[in-house]
């Protein structure tokens, strides 16, 4: 277990690392390349930036969301209202997306320009207590400027993949002009580039579900119901796995991924008989939770978890449950609680 201290720590030298890493890299393109560095670290830092600008704008059009307008939804604003007022931040846009499926996230780089976003599938099933916890996790985004993190350190692997598709076609394309020397450098560099992209996007994923767990415990300790994260988490997945997939290039920003959602659930899914204690032929929220902790020992979750954005929902279920013991006692803190990620 981490103390919140330790945890910040452990996350800057994954940054540290991360930065490191690609720096390393960039200075081989440079010489193998024969270029200067500094063009090198130019080419990054446009490329960064060019994520930052169009980010938001990517993340607008391909949700298709669209900006509430006030008095539209009195309850979902003064919630949001009275949670940021307990959190001391300021007040995020608030946008609402025309999808059934049970889901939210958050954009922007400071909180002031922060966009909370949630699905009309959240709104209309999930209770409001769930809803709540739910706009908690994502207050906790914003409070963490997870976006901004994210967004930087997932541009370098991207850069790596761009370079190793360009390397790889232009010594396909100069197999004939440079000799088969130049053409095989050109084709090592692009292995090796997509290497880093591989390792480096494992990297990303790893961070990302990290701050997953900061945003689950912020929303326990702003909210106070532990419990509701769990039955909204539990509908959320289940929601997830049997409707069409989200669209991928924005999954990184959502309360839960939407397509490991559905490679989590599936084998759940297939034992329904098993699981459905009632018999009611539905899966219930206690019901899924049982299941997912009995699956949670398989190698394929096991396995399959490094390549999400998010925790498995069995571990972010096992630690709000651990919140709530805690919780229940009168006696913790929120360093306590942190300790428990």
């Amino acid at each position: 277990m981490a103390t919140l201290v330790q945890l910040k720590a452990r996350m800057l030298i994954v940054l540290l690392a991360l930065f490191i890493f690609f720096t390393l890299f960039f200075l081989l393109i440079a010489y193998l390349l024969d270029v200067s560095p500094i063009y090198s670290f130019i080419l990054a830092g446009l490329f960064i930036l060019l994520q930052f600008i169009i980010g938001p704008h990517m993340v607008q059009i391909s949700t298709g969301l669209r900006y509430l307008r006030k008095g539209e939804n009195p309850w979902l604003e003064e919630t949001v209202k009275e949670l940021c007022d307990k959190a001391k931040m300021p007040l995020p846009k608030i946008a609402i997306v025309n999808d059934p499926t049970p889901n939210a996230f958050t954009f922007g780089y400071t909180s002031k320009g922060a966009t909370l976003a949630v699905h009309k599938g959240l709104l209309e099933k999930l209770s409001r207590e769930e809803i709540g916890a739910v706009i908690g996790h994502e207050l906790g985004h914003i409070k963490h400027r997870d976006a901004f993190v994210i967004t930087a350190i997932s541009a370098l692997p991207l850069l790596a993949y761009l370079i190793a598709r360009t390397t790889f076609s232009f010594g396909r394309i100069s197999d004939n002009r440079r000799g088969k020397g130049g053409a095989l450098a050109l084709f090592l560099l692009a292995i090796l580039s997509y290497t880093i992209y591989i390792v480096g996007q494992l990297f990303v994923y790893g961070f990302s579900r990290m701050r997953e767990h900061y945003a689950d415990v912020y929303s326990a300790i702003l909210t106070r119901s532990p419990r509701s994260l769990i039955g909204a988490l539990a509908r959320i997945s289940y929601g997830l796995a049997i409707a069409p997939k989200e669209n991928a290039a924005v999954r990184a920003f959502y309360i839960s991924d939407p397509i490991y959602a559905s490679k989590e659930v599936k084998e759940i899914l297939e034992k329904e008989e098993v699981y459905d204690l009632n018999r009611d032929r539905v899966l219930d929220e206690r019901e899924l939770e049982i299941a997912m902790e009995k699956e949670a020992e398989s190698t394929w979750v096991k396995v399959n978890s490094m390549f999400s954005t998010h925790p498995p929902t069995y571990k972010r279920i096992m630690l709000l449950k651990q919140i709530d013991k805690e919780l229940s006692t009168g006696n913790f803190s929120e360093r306590s609680l942190y300790r428990l990620i």
